[in-house]
Formats: C-alpha cells, sequence, structure tokens
C-alpha cells in the first residue's frame, strides 16, 4: 500500500506560480509512473494534466498546459513534482497526484492504483 500526500496548493493572481509536491507517507514512488489530474469544482472527471515515467525520462502534457506547466521527480526525495507557471483563472481546481505501478499509458485515470487527497489550487485576482 501507497499513501500519497500533495502540497503546495493556494490561492494565487493570475500570472503566478505555484509548485505541488506528491510525496508518501507510506511506501515509495521511484518504481511508479507518477501523473497530476485535476477536478473542477462541480465535475465528477478527473482530468489528465501530466505524467512523469519512473526514471524521469519521459512527461506527457495536456495541452492546456503545455508550456505553462512542468512535471519532474526526484526519486532520492521520493518526490515529484509540478510547477505551474503564468497560471489562469481555468487552472483553479483540486490537484490530485497518483501513483501507476503497471506501466500503463500515463494519461488514462483507471490506470492508477492509487491516488493522493488532493489539494486545492484556486487562481483569482
Amino acid at each position: 500500500q501507497v499513501q500519497l500526500v500533495e502540497s503546495g496548493g493556494g490561492l494565487v493572481q493570475p500570472g503566478s506560480s505555484l509548485r505541488l509536491s506528491c510525496g508518501t507517507s507510506r511506501g515509495t514512488l521511484n518504481s511508479a509512473t507518477v501523473g497530476w489530474f485535476r477536478q473542477y469544482l462541480g465535475n465528477e472527471r478527473r482530468v489528465f494534466v501530466a505524467t512523469v515515467s519512473k526514471s524521469g525520462s519521459t512527461t506527457l502534457y495536456e495541452d492546456k498546459v503545455k508550456g505553462r506547466f512542468t512535471i519532474s521527480r526526484d526519486n532520492a526525495k521520493n518526490t515529484v513534482y509540478l510547477q505551474m507557471n503564468n497560471l489562469k483563472p481555468e487552472d483553479t481546481a483540486v490537484y490530485y497526484c497518483a501513483a501507476d505501478f503497471d506501466n500503463g499509458s500515463g494519461y488514462l485515470s483507471h490506470e492508477y492504483d492509487y491516488w493522493g487527497q488532493g489539494t486545492q489550487v484556486t487562481v483569482s485576482s
């Protein structure tokens, strides 16, 4: 069992930056593909944002965040990051990190085995 813990959310103005972190309170992420998803208010679906391979060498991004968000990982620290720059009001959502230990595609939520509790990101002036 792996328990994921996200941190780093908050309330920021448009154009600002935030860095989300995903670690564990139990288990390790080092052998997992890790993804970030977001859930908009009033919507049950969790939307793919970005994913990083086990080694960190391969990343995928949803088109809306390309060029603004960067996913990375530090396996020595058992942590995956999502650097979010030039934030927009439409980025407002609860952000979840998730771990896939079965080598899935990376962008399908149902392929992920473990999820964190989520962290709120609000972008507003």
